[in-house]
């Protein structure tokens, strides 16, 4: 192998920098270098730097220099980064996928001592070694740490072998100690290895020996058990340095070593198993390699170096390109790279056995490799990156390499096929055959999983022409095997390979199944056959059939469907399954049903997770839901329980569903914390047996596993406590007698009495257990527990009481058998009878009272009548003698002989009645002379000519007629005859009949049921004229449900009823006669109203063009909103009339609002322009907040008047605060102030009267002072005169004294005024003992009146800090009070802490925290839900908002150029515009006013500098202007200024001023980095107006590139001492830009276009203490002549608005 210098990734330092460690990612993607600061780079592969980001240290406290990163390594996905440092600590890192990903911390693992090296063999495992010897282990899943071995020697290096399943590490005494994971079979062993001559810093694990070098300069090769195999000697080499870092390439053929200014190559040579040195790659001045990096791939190795540079080297043999499509990179004997040179992807192609890659060739499309090596064959889709190695003996290269299966290479060798699964080092099988054709042979290798098969893996091909052979290539044997009677010319398994398809040349389709052996031949004349791919549906072609079977199962089954072309292929995709057929020359598609294929191969497959996401997609209809079942059954039976509990979600079965779910969290957690599915865990077994009811299986789970517990409480939660208690007692719970007692307990509280002495009497308790029977009610199991023992029974009482309770239950026959027992035969027959128990009673009256029989047996046949079973009471009614009760019984159960035989046995009179009804019945049976002779017995001749009239049995009718008949009956007669001729289709004749016995309406009903409506009418006209129109309307229905259109609108029309006619017309579609019909019969508007319908079942265009055509389409849009069809209205109008579009707008709102549905009638309010209407809205519903954001969005005059509906709310609530917040807001001061008068609240008048009403303050404290007398007088005003007199005078201390007298209580701001005077006055003049003893008396004081603020003022004039502190404690003034802690006296931090947490606790008010830490407050407000309060005090704080923006403008990088101008003027506006309002309002010259007027200075500054820098004759206006803002540097960022002021400086030219600012920047710096300003020396800056003391930037804000150039220039300079270290002075002797002249203390007004003091030759502005240098300012005005330059031109209309306008001379751009 050959090193080649490619580029210099990271450019190396003049001094030593170390490149501390790199690293390659598993991908290939990503390098990442680690600099001597810490800073993680991270570049691409093509050594473009794309990322960076800095590491931290353990603890920020000890600094960003406190520790060195010693190791780091990718994670296996690519996308962590592991860094080990010295602070005890590892960090890894999220960086993601792609550039720019956040990065984060997502594992950190703390260690007893530093991390000296790292590496990330496998998933979630990091293993790295300490320098207290132990190599450990870091877990990144569990975020744990553990110590894999332990030494007592510092670890110097670690690696691992190619697989990574082995560690090795090197320590300092020497040792070299080996560790595996996972020996893969090599049997080497682990522990104490080695013992190197000197610490083998540089180590490397290559595939065949230990490489080791140190210090001693020499290179020793070690075998896999430690002995040593070369040793490569350097140490009398002078060139040669001491060997730092080792790597192996990740073949393991080459090993590089770096020394200094030198990188060593090994290369393994597999046929001498030596080791061979390769020319060493020397590069001068490159110094000592200190990291070396090997990318995964083989191609590259990067080496860092100690003065920080990065080179990246190329690692290959040699290369080739192949057909001018792919370069062939060999990186090593055993490893080629095969690059795309189209698309730029690279395969690597690596023998795992170590062998010589010969020759590689793409095949197959140029998509498959081909490799030989000595003794395997390499071969690889370069599309799914799957290589495989297999064993295979050279045989001349006469192998035949077929390609057609995606996921198999067929190879045919000397009529062998053998066949190898892409990915797999192993030959998936071997057969011999002599057909090489690809049709008939079919492979199928996993293409679908199936439920209970794992791997699927089956080959079908020719033994000979007419035999087939199918083999499991899994278990290398024959599945089957198929003897033909014709040749076979296509064959093809399906992808389950349980069934074969195959076509003899007859073109006779046969399948065959291959677990049946059966063949079916299921198709002639079989042109095409096809599989439908990812399922078992199979679709050929028959002629001009297309046939399909989408259950192959059932082979008759087959849909059948004509086509007129031939099948030409099958495509699948989209959700659908097309069969493409030619016809002529287009191609048709012809789609299958997707449903029946999709969801069927899943469930046949077993692949439930694939049927569940097919039913997600479709809707639920009654076929869906079915579906939904079949799975939920199926997926419970295969344990897949996710699967069913989203069934059962989809089928609404919401208990099952969550039963489920909670099962499967049990079975998910076993999973997770023991592996496995997690379905075999018994509680999981036991709920599935309980879901299916089966707790018996449930109870036999539990117990297997001795969960006694677990099933007892199954039991109990199903209140099945009698299983529970079987459980209890089979397993000797110590628990069962508590169970019992709590069963007993809780079928009593349940009032459960009957279980409850169920549970008694099996305890023996027999009295207890009736009681209880008793008390339930149910007195019969009672009598059966007493029947059953005889010590009972003679408990006299006790059956008493059984036997009336049974009497009052009416459980008679029960008490009899009771009295019976204890021979009381006449209270038992009492009781019998009662309870109908005849055959008792009968059995103990033939006993004990013979008399009473017969009663009895009258009695039970009575009842036995009741019961209906009148058989068996015929008998009874016998043995009683009770004949009419015999014939009754008789003729009830239809014994019409016995019934017979006892009527002729009566007399006449009684036996006549009943004649009839058995008449009847020998009717019923076409008896009818039996019949006729017992209606004659019964003298009812009538009713037997009845009968033969309804027989048909005109003649025998018509005999007996003559006898007996009158004229009615004849009629009936006649009607009866005219029925049957009606029957016979002689309609004529029978209305003939009808009508000469006057029933038309009988002819009528004939008429219309024979639907002759002519005939119908005819009659209705004639007879009933007037139901005429009601039968039209009635015969129009009719037709109408027929189908006869036509002739319905025929009798409609006749009927008067045209409206019918219309929605006749309308339900089918016929809008065309509909309309015709309305316009013709329904008047002026109806016609319109069918047109608007029409047009709404058209929808779109159509409806548009309908309507234009028939001139109604403004109507009809009208129409649509007038009804609420806003749908279509919305249609109409985007399609033809747009301008109508917001009308219809407004008016769907108005009708949501009428809804109630206010969101989406805002959204219609606006999308109609009429955002006004929404506010009303909301405000009419006090919806405050959604008014509001209405208002604000789309209608701001309603604003005010929003936030003024909204306060009046407040104020009915008493709400003042909320109400005045909501004012303020609105701009409505005025109502605020007279809200509050009328309250009461007259602080708060005068609050909001100074703040926002300053004119009327005087006013209003006259009527406060009218409405409330003050008590007491201004008595000590005349002590405070005399103060002021000793003052004037000079005498101080009696001043003081006469201010402390002061003690009026009517005036606290008169005495505080005292007191804060007296205190002034001795820290100024008098003696410091004099005024510590006033401060000390004035600070209570001041604390007593509440002005803790001024007391702490006091004592920290005097450094009294804990007084200070306390004083803002009592005043609740914490965060002054931390403040204050912090910066003087750090000691009493946790002080302040603690009384503030002890104050919140005992308080529990947020309000005074306001004043103090408004971020605090704010987030207390929104934790106690005060969002009014909260957004009070926001808005409170808008100052702070103004000076965050200053300060983010001001601390932004990329504003000193021209490009920034409009940044800077835009920020000056904003705070001129805020400086102006602040001079009218109260605030004005407040310290909050002066700090902005000095910010809008300082903008004005940037802003013009901006400006001169877009023009090159005003460079020097733009460097004066960067020099003045060093004046404001207590507001800007102190080091920024200074390197913009010295770079500016160093531009034109100034270099004494660029050296003292750029060093001064470098002070700064150094300063930012320690973290305080005591080290800095102002000394340059004496006399001037630059402040000393500033506040320290937070960061960095110049880059660290940018410092590293001044930092080279300042050193530059200073060495040459050419430069004098002083600021230049001017005319007054001081430094040029200052504007305080130290001798006299004279202060210069500054130029408002450079910023440096005036002198002489003033211009100036109508605005006081505004001017300029009329020098600058005519080189201003030239130059906007000469440029024309907007920029410019804006800067002098903001100078002529700022200061009141321009001098007279000026330039005018107008």
């Amino acid at each position: 192998m050959q090193l080649k210098h490619l580029r210099t990734l990271l450019s190396p330092q003049d001094g030593a920098a170390k490149v501390t460690c790199m690293a390659w990612s598993q991908n290939n993607a990503k390098f990442a270098v680690c600099t001597v600061d810490r800073v993680v780079l991270l570049y691409d592969e093509h050594g473009e730097r794309r990322d960076k980001f800095s590491t931290k240290p353990a603890d920020m406290k000890y600094g960003r220099k406190s520790y060195m990163v010693k190791g780091m390594a990718f994670s296996p996905d690519s996308t962590k980064i592991a860094i080990g440092q010295t602070d005890n600590i590892i960090y890894v890192y999220k960086i993601g996928e792609d550039w720019g990903d956040k990065k984060v911390i997502c594992n950190k693992f703390i260690q007893t001592s530093a991390v000296t090296c790292l590496q990330w063999p496998a998933e979630y495992i990091i293993v790295f070694g300490l320098a207290e010897g132990k190599v450990r282990l870091a877990n990144t899943k569990t975020n744990k740490s553990s110590t894999i071995y332990g030494t007592d020697s510092y670890v110097v290096s670690l690696t691992t072998n190619c697989s990574g399943k082995g560690i090795l590490s090197g320590h300092a005494d020497g040792t070299i100690v080996r560790y595996f994971f996972d020996d893969e079979g090599s049997g080497e062993s682990q522990g104490k290895l080695v013992n190197h001559p000197c610490p083998p810093y540089a180590l490397a694990w290559a595939t065949n020996s230990i490489v080791a070098a140190g210090c001693d300069r020499r290179i020793v090769a070690y075998g896999k058990e430690g002995h040593v195999l070369q040793t490569f000697d350097y140490s009398r080499d002078p060139q040669e340095r001491e060997f730092t870092t080792a790597a192996a390439s990740p073949g393991g053929q080459s090993v590089v070593l770096g020394s200094y200014d030198r990188l060593r190559v090994l290369n393994w040579s597999p046929r001498r198993s030596i080791w061979e040195e390769a020319k060493p790659k020397e590069i001068a001045n490159l110094y000592t390699i200190t990291a070396l990096a090997w990318k995964r791939d083989g191609s590259r190795l990067c080496a860092g170096t100690l003065c920080g540079g990065v080179e990246q080297f190329d690692c290959c043999l040699r290369r080739s390109i192949y057909k001018n499509k792919f370069e062939l990179t060999y990186v090593g004997p055993s490893q080629v790279i095969v690059k795309n040179l189209s698309s730029g992807t690279r395969v690597v192609l690596k023998s795992h056995y170590g062998y010589e890659v010969e020759e590689v060739k793409i095949l197959g499309k140029e998509r498959y490799l081909v490799a030989h090596t000595s003794d395997t064959l390499l071969l690889g889709d370069l599309n799914t990156n799957r290589l495989s190695e297999v064993a295979w003996q050279g045989s001349g290269g006469n192998e035949k390499y077929f390609f057609e299966n995606e996921n198999v290479c067929m190879i045919f060798n000397a009529g062998e096929l053998t066949l190898v699964e892409y990915g797999s080092n192993d030959t998936l099988g071997s057969v011999r055959t002599e057909f090489m054709n690809p049709h008939l042979i079919s492979v199928r290798i996993n293409e679908r999983r199936q439920r209970g098969t794992e791997d699927n893996k089956k080959l079908a091909y020719l033994v000979d022409i007419k035999t087939i052979a199918i083999v499991d290539l899994i278990g290398g044997y024959n599945i089957g095997t198929i003897s033909h009677e014709s040749r076979v010319d296509w064959l093809e398994l399906n992808e389950t390979g349980h069934k074969l398809l195959f076509r003899d040349r007859k073109l006779r389709l046969h399948l065959y199944d291959i677990e049946s052996c059966s063949k079916t031949m299921i198709l002639n004349f079989c042109s095409y056959v096809q599989w439908v791919p990812g399922s078992d549906v199979l679709v050929a072609q028959n002629r001009n059939n297309l046939c399909v079977w989408y259950n192959i199962e059932a082979p008759e089954r087959v849909t059948m469907s004509s086509i007129r072309g031939d099948v030409v292929g099958l495509e699948r995709g989209g959700g659908k399954t097309e069969v493409m057929v030619t016809e002529g020359v287009t191609t048709v598609a012809y789609t299958l049903d997707e449903g029946l294929i999709e969801f069927g191969t899943a469930i046949d497959d077993g692949n439930y997770t694939r049927a569940a996401a097919f039913l997600e997609t479709l809707e639920m209809t009654p076929e869906t839901e079915a579906m939904w079942k079949t799975l939920s059954k199926l997926s419970l039976e295969a344990r897949q329980l996710h699967i069913a509990e989203r069934c059962f979600s989809a089928l609404g079965h919401v208990a099952k569903a969550r039963f489920l779910r909670e099962t499967n969290e049990i079975a998910d957690q076993v999973s997770r914390e023991y592996g496995g599915e997690g379905t075999d865990f018994y509680q999981v077994r036991a709920r599935l047996a309980m879901l299916e009811k089966n707790y018996k299986l449930a109870e036999m789970i539990f117990l297997e596993q001795n969960a006694v517990e677990e099933a007892m409480d199954m039991y109990q939660q199903l209140h099945r406590w009698d299983e529970c208690i079987a459980v209890a007692e089979a397993k000797g719970h110590p628990a069962l007698e508590k169970l019992r007692q709590g069963y007993y307990q809780w079928l009593m509280d349940t009032q459960q009495e009957e279980r409850a002495g169920e549970l008694q009497e099996s305890q023996g308790d027999g009295l207890a257990a009736i009681s209880l029977y008793l008390k339930a009610g149910l007195p019969a199991k009672a009598a059966r527990l007493v029947l059953t023992r005889e010590e009972l029974l003679a408990t006299t009482e006790l059956v008493e009481h059984i036997t009336a309770a049974l009497i009052k239950s009416e459980l008679y026959e029960r008490a009899g058998d009771l009295f019976e027992k204890i021979r009381n035969p006449q209270r038992a027959l009492e009781c019998y009878c009662k309870g109908n128990a005849f055959m008792k009673a009968v059995e103990l009256a033939r006993l004990a009272f013979p008399v009473e029989v017969v009663r009895l047996e009258e009695a039970w046949g009575d009842h036995l009548v009741q019961q209906k079973q009148l058989d068996a009471a015929i008998n009874h009614y016998i043995e009683a003698r009770c004949s009419i009760k015999a014939i009754e019984a008789a003729l009830g159960a239809r014994q019409w002989k016995k019934a017979i035989y006892i009527l002729d046995l009566q007399d006449q009179n009684t036996a006549s009645k009943y004649y009839p009804r058995v008449a009847q019945h020998y009717a019923s049976l076409q008896e009818y002379e039996i019949a006729e002779e017992l209606y004659t017995k019964g003298d009812r001749t009538k009713d037997a000519i009845d009968m033969y009239t309804q027989a048909g049995r005109w003649e025998q009718a018509h005999k007996l007629a003559m006898k007996c008949m009158r004229p009615e009956d004849v009629s009936v007669l006649y009607i009866t005859q005219a029925q049957e001729m009606e029957k016979q289709g002689k309609y004529r004749e029978a209305e003939r009949l009808y009508v000469t016995v006057e029933e038309p309406d009988l002819a009528i009903t004939m008429f219309k049921k024979h639907k002759l409506y002519d005939d119908m009418i005819r009659l209705v006209g004639k007879h009933h004229p007037d139901l005429l129109s009601d039968t039209h309307l009635h015969l129009g229905k009719e037709l109408e449900a027929e189908g006869r259109l036509q002739e319905a609108e025929y009798h409609y029309l006749e009927a008067q009823e045209w409206k019918a006619t219309v929605n006749m017309y309308r339900s089918n579609g016929l809008w065309e006669e509909a309309y015709r019909v309305a316009k013709a019969h329904g008047g002026a508007n109806a016609h319109k109203h069918v047109a608007y319908l029409w047009a709404k079942s058209l929808g779109g265009e159509a409806a548009v063009r309908l309507l234009s055509k028939l001139g109604l389409l403004e109507a009809a849009l009208d129409h649509a909103a007038d009804n609420c069809s806003f749908e279509f209205a919305f249609e109409l109008s985007r399609l033809a009339l747009k301008h109508k579009t917001p009308e219809i707008h407004l008016r769907y709102a108005m009708y949501l609002e009428d809804e109630g549905k206010f969101e989406e009638a805002e959204a219609e309010f606006i999308r109609a322009g009429k955002p006004k209407e929404a506010v009303l809205m909301f405000v009419h519903n006090q919806d405050w907040e959604a008014a509001q954001r209405v208002a604000e969005a789309h209608d701001p005059d309603s604003v005010a008047e929003v936030l003024v509906g909204q306060a009046r709310g407040a104020l009915e609530e008493k709400d003042f605060q909320k109400a005045e917040g909501l004012l303020l807001r609105a701009q409505r001061p005025g109502l605020a102030l007279n809200y509050y008068k009328e309250a009461g609240l007259w602080s708060d008048a005068l609050r909001i009267c100074k703040d926002y009403m300053p004119g009327q303050l005087e006013a209003l404290q006259e009527e406060y002072e009218r409405e409330a007398t003050k008590k007491g007088a201004r008595g000590m005003e005349g002590l405070v005169e005399q103060a002021r007199q000793w003052e004037q005078a000079g005498e101080y201390s009696r001043a003081v004294d006469c201010y402390l007298k002061v003690r009026d209580a009517g005036s606290s701001s008169l005495v505080e005024k005292c007191w804060m005077k007296a205190a002034e006055l001795s820290i100024k003049f008098l003696p410091p003992q004099r005024s510590l003893e006033v401060v000390r008396a004035v600070g209570p004081q001041l604390i007593g009146i509440g002005k803790h603020s001024a007391a702490a003022e006091l004592y920290l004039n005097l450094d009294l800090v804990k007084e200070a502190i306390d004083a803002f404690i009592e005043g609740e003034e914490w965060n002054k009070a931390k403040r204050v802690a912090k910066e003087l006296d750090p000691r009493y931090e946790d002080y302040v802490d603690q009384h503030y947490k002890e104050f919140l606790k005992n308080q529990g008010k947020v309000d005074s925290l306001v004043g103090v830490d408004v971020v605090a407050a704010l987030d207390l407000y929104v934790e106690q839900g005060q969002w009014d309060k909260c957004i009070e005090t926001a808005t409170k704080q808008n100052f702070n908002i103004y000076r965050r923006i200053f300060t983010d403008m001001v601390s932004s990088p990329g504003t000193n150029s021209a490009e920034a101008y409009h940044n800077w003027a835009d920020l000056r506006d904003v705070l001129f515009n805020l400086c102006e309002n602040l001079v009218k309002s109260s605030e004005a010259n407040s310290p909050a006013h002066e700090e902005f007027e000095t910010m809008l200075l300082i903008a004005h500054y940037y802003a013009t500098r901006s400006a001169a820098q877009s023009i090159k004759q005003l460079e020097t206006v733009a460097a004066r202007l960067s020099v003045s803002l060093l004046r404001h540097t207590q507001l800007l960022p102190a080091d920024k200024a200074f390197y913009e002021a010295g770079i500016a400086a160093k531009a034109v030219g100034w270099e004494n001023m660029a050296f003292i600012f750029l060093n001064r920047f470098l002070d700064l710096t150094d300063a930012i980095e320690e973290g305080t300003l005591d080290a800095l020396d102002h000394s340059d800056f004496q006399d001037t107006d630059i402040p000393f003391e500033v506040p320290l930037p937070a960061k960095q804000h110049v880059p660290e590139a940018q410092r590293e150039e001044v930092r080279d220039w300042v050193l530059t300079v200073s060495m040459d001492q050419r430069l004098e270290q002083v600021l230049p002075r001017d005319e007054r002797g001081v430094y040029e830009a200052s504007l305080v002249a130290a001798s006299t203390g004279v202060r210069a007004l500054p130029c408002l276009i450079t910023g440096y003091p005036i002198l002489r030759n003033k211009i100036e502005f109508k605005r006081p203490g505004k001017a300029a240098n009329k020098d600058n300012w005519n080189k201003f005005l030239m130059a906007i002549k000469t440029s024309h330059s907007p920029v410019c031109q804006d800067v002098l209309k903001f100078i002529s608005q700022w200061c009141g306008g321009l001098p007279s001379t000026s330039f005018s751009f107008q």
